[in-house]
């Protein structure tokens, strides 16, 4: 939202959401954008290999379909702000997702590559189509991309190989030698400048075109969800049966890309099940939220707050541990001690926003992002804004 009384809900959720997506990349800092998925490379323990399968069931996929969801629905809520004060939507949120692209273009070449700010703000783009959208047009979109997520997920079949393995062990090794003990320089020039996947130009396009079809459904669900009004404390009940329905159902799906190696007919769901565990989530927490007193929710409606920052923070102190031009840690930590750090990592956070709050009223990126989408004077006082705000509404 943009000023104004904020939903502390929707705050709390995008914090919670920030913890679930630090420990899933916790993978990719320690193992590699690649390394990942190629974890039998790295001969985990058995205890470590456990915790490794429960982020892919339990976190992986399914909490950035969360922060999803809250880009979609956040839009609704600003764009209604604007529209109470007469400014113009559409070119207000072109700034904002043209910032974004700039924050991951620069995130992704200078410090990782597991940048998503690139992708949203590219996504963001594709949303100025449905802002203006009847609420109804919008669900109707969403649902279908569901349908067609949920029919290429069923009738997706083998994968083609698209890295051989004697390639994929060469790139390996040179990225544990080059990140546990290279240069900054060494580790950037690896990340921008070596790929080992093996796709044609006909491949990469169609990889590029069928992104927005696995993101956009839950983006298009919460600018739904914010047209009726969903996250908000007296829906007790409707949270309720949404956990009590997504949970499970999202938990098996996602498990079918373990179970489908001992049951051979059925098929790998996990990409459909990732956002059905993310919606159960999201009913899971917000019903203890309506339940629960708010405030034991003020630390992650802290933290939601400055998410930009936060998610930046994240990558600074995650790669200044993991890389050689740090501690290099890299892949010497394990699972199960990244989780713990993690957490750790996670609760400093939500500390330093509280403080950070109790003398400011906004992060030092979403000050930028303010400024430029905005244009205002960075150093006018609120009040002064306020009134500027008033006398265009009059």
């Amino acid at each position: 939202m943009v000023g104004g009384d904020r939903n502390g809900l929707v705050d709390a959720l995008r914090g919670w959401s920030l913890f679930g997506i630090l420990i899933a990349n916790l993978l990719i800092f320690q193992y590699g954008i690649f390394g990942k998925d190629e974890i039998s490379f790295f001969g985990l323990s058995s205890l470590d290999y456990s915790g490794y399968v429960a982020i892919k069931i339990f976190i992986e996929n399914s909490f950035m379909p969360i922060f999803t969801f809250l880009f979609g629905y956040s839009l609704i809520l600003m764009r209604n702000r604007l529209k109470e004060k007469k400014r113009r939507v559409k070119w207000h949120f072109f700034r904002r997702f043209l910032i974004l692209i700039l924050f991951g273009v620069l995130h992704s070449i200078y410090l990782w590559e597991g940048d998503i700010l690139l992708l949203y703000g590219v996504m963001g783009m594709l949303l100025l189509f449905f802002v203006n959208r009847k609420r109804k047009t919008i669900l109707v979109w969403c649902v279908v991309l569901f349908l067609f997520v949920t029919l290429i997920s069923f009738l997706g079949g083998e994968e083609k190989e698209l890295i051989s393995e004697e390639k994929i062990d060469v790139y390996l090794k040179d990225t544990m030698k080059i990140y546990g003990s290279g240069s900054y320089e060494m580790i950037k020039h690896h990340r921008n400048n070596v790929d080992p996947m093996e796709m044609s130009e006909g491949e990469a396009f169609f990889v590029v075109l069928f992104m927005p079809f696995l993101i956009l459904p839950m983006m298009l669900l919460g600018m739904y969800a914010a047209h009726v009004g969903w996250l908000y404390p007296n829906k007790v009940k409707f949270f309720q049966y949404i956990s009590i329905i997504c949970l499970p159902l999202g938990l098996f799906l996602k498990a079918t890309l373990y179970l489908s190696k001992e049951i051979h007919w059925l098929p790998d769901m996990g990409l459909i099940g990732g956002s059905v565990l993310a919606i159960g989530y999201i009913g899971m927490f917000s019903y203890f939220y309506s339940k629960l007193n708010g405030h034991l929710f003020q630390g992650f409606e802290n933290l939601g707050k400055l998410s930009l920052t936060n998610y930046m923070l994240q990558t600074v102190v995650c790669t200044s541990v993991f890389y050689g031009y740090g501690f290099g840690l890299f892949r010497k930590m394990g699972v199960i001690l990244s989780i713990l750090f993690g957490i750790g990592l996670f609760t400093l956070q939500v500390v330093g926003s509280t403080f950070f709050l109790k003398r400011f009223r906004q992060g030092p990126l979403e000050k930028v992002m303010r400024t430029f989408v905005y244009l205002e004077n960075p150093f006018q006082s609120r009040k002064k804004r306020q009134l500027k705000d008033e006398m265009k509404v009059s």
